[in-house]
């Protein structure tokens, strides 16, 4: 909250001081600025955020964080990556305890900041943010010893004797730039990864997701290493200052309208990026499934998941005519079984993030040729920022609900005469983040696995995928590119640099010019793979 006086804004050229009353005391904020309408945004160090808008609308002369700034603080981080320090072992197991130090003692403020945020609940906001991140951090630091160590590999007849191995080294200093709606864990996630791997880190959290963002930049402030480790906050201008600068990674996750943006200033310093996007994750039900069981598993993916604001939430179902009335039925019963029969008085979703993405929602519902289509829930609270969950039937493929990724309680729900025609359907769209099927047809699982592309799928459930650190979890075309997750995370952060070990001894005299005829015999002997010609070439059998 801030007071500020519109009588302190009558002369064009003067400095001002505004006097405003925050959460956490009084503060005062002096600074040049130019009438010209348009909007005041300023930020004040600390923990004293000001963000507001005038009638007579201002202009400030500089940024707080520009890229001049964002300059000098890559060059510091740059420096500390070259003296070599977060290269080794210890450097990394210690910032790695740190992290799990800090989950484990400040769980309460984490909770607490999620429920600023987004209403989590408390179970939820454990199990998909606090847990994915400890679980994350604990297997870093069980494993992080054997993923350092050098991969031997086989050599070649033409390099005998010799031996080869591939050494993972950190890339340098790199850039996670996260978002808001799990913004704990997706936060933290790779930049676990880009620790294990000996890096240099900048997080930028979504400020969307104020509070998370705000605890998070004074946590690792107060446990990292701020010589190595540092959080930047802002929105697009403190965003597009580091974006200008040279990393040598960048790891997005988000949208893909502003995944090409990022992609697009990567590209001006061939920086290479991994891109977690979204997508229309479908689910395929088939008729021979226990409906209670897939119901519940549906839920869970959909309205229990951060009330579908998740990007590899249900998106919508594509089913058989003949079973959609049971599966609509059951998903109701179950609904309400979780939620309770008064959905909008339900504290175990989150709400919507913001009134803009509340807006967003009920466009989509009230299109024209939607709007009819609803067959359960359709309730909303513009206040609360709450929809209820939300069941429509054969909605148009045309309709802005089945071409946009819908990111909230909203469920579609598509019938088809056959299940397998549900295939075109899904492979008509970008390709999905995750697919879902549910089925026990062995002959259905098989070629769902094969014809429908996806970063990843789930058959018989939902979002489970992404907990089992085995697997890389990243998309595909629309959906992002490169991975993450487990070993998936230190890979993605590092270079697989390749060498050849050779002593002074086997040096061949056949690799040197002049090529006579018996040399190139030679040559192609020792190329053969044929162990006699081998054999006689090694014992100087081919001469001129």
């Amino acid at each position: 909250m801030m007071i500020v006086s519109p009588g302190l804004f009558k002369h064009p050229s003067r400095s001002y001081s505004i006097v405003g009353v925050g959460l956490l005391g009084t503060f005062t904020y002096c600074h040049k600025y130019k009438i010209n309408r348009v909007s005041f945004s300023s930020f004040i160090p600390s923990y004293y955020h000001c963000r507001a808008t005038l009638s007579t609308m201002m202009e400030e002369v500089k940024p707080e964080f520009d890229s001049d700034k964002a300059a000098v603080l890559v060059n510091e981080l740059r420096k500390t990556f070259n003296s070599g320090k977060t290269k080794s072992y210890e450097w990394r197991i210690s910032q790695l305890e740190s992290i799990s130090k800090m989950i484990d003692e400040k769980e309460k403020e984490i909770v607490e900041a999620l429920r600023k945020d987004l209403s989590k609940p408390e179970l939820e906001a454990f199990l998909s943010e606090i847990l994915m991140a400890r679980s994350s951090c604990k297997l870093a630091l069980k494993e992080l010893k054997q993923w350092m160590m050098p991969q031997k590999v086989e050599t070649s007849l033409a390099t005998y004797p010799s031996s080869a191995e591939i050494v993972a080294e950190p890339l340098g200093v790199v850039l996670v730039i996260s978002t808001w709606n799990f913004p704990f864990s997706l936060s933290l996630d790779p930049v676990i990864g880009a620790i294990a791997a000996g890096n240099a880190v900048v997080l930028k959290p979504s400020e969307i997701a104020s509070a998370t963002s705000s605890l998070l930049s004074r946590l690792v402030g107060e446990y990292m290493d701020k010589s190595a480790i540092i959080v930047v906050e802002g929105a697009v201008a403190e965003t597009s200052a580091l974006l200008e600068q040279k990393w040598d990674k960048i790891f997005f996750t988000g949208g893909a309208r502003v995944g090409r943006i990022v992609m697009a200033a990567a590209a001006k310093n061939l920086t290479p990026v991994t891109l977690e996007l979204g997508g229309k994750c479908p689910a395929v039900v088939d008729s021979n499934v226990n409906l209670q069981v897939t119901s519940r598993r549906i839920v869970a993916g959909k309205w229990v998941c951060n009330n579908g604001q998740a990007c590899i939430s249900v998106d919508y179902i594509i089913t058989t005519k003949e079973l959609a009335p049971k599966l609509i039925a059951t998903l109701v019963s179950v609904v309400e079984e979780i939620f309770g029969k008064d959905l909008m008085e339900s504290k175990e979703r989150s709400r919507i993030i913001n009134s803009f993405h509340f807006k967003r929602l009920v466009n989509l519902l009230e299109e024209d040729k939607v709007s009819n289509k609803i067959v359960f829930g359709g309730q909303r609270e513009e206040s609360q920022l709450q929809i209820a969950p939300t069941i429509l039937l054969d909605v148009p493929e045309d309709s802005m609900i089945m071409q946009e990724e819908i990111f909230g309680p909203l469920l579609p729900i598509i019938t088809v005469e056959r299940l397998e025609d549900s295939f075109a359907m899904i492979n008509r769209k970008p390709k999905p983040l995750a697919a879902y099927l549910f089925s026990d047809d062995e002959q259905i699982k098989r070629k769902f696995v094969q014809n429908i592309y996806a970063g990843g799928m789930a058959i018989n459930d939902t979002i489970l995928q992404v907990t089992v650190p085995t697997l890389p979890f990243g998309g595909v075309g629309e959906s992002g590119m490169g991975s993450y997750h487990g070993k998936f995370s230190f890979d993605a952060f590092s270079h697989k640099k390749a060498v050849l070990y050779r002593s002074f001894a086997g040096d061949s005299p056949t690799r040197y010019p002049p090529y006579t005829p018996g040399k190139k015999k030679q040559i192609k002997a020792l190329l053969s793979g044929k162990l006699l010609n081998i054999m006689l070439a090694l014992l100087g059998f081919y001469k001129d």
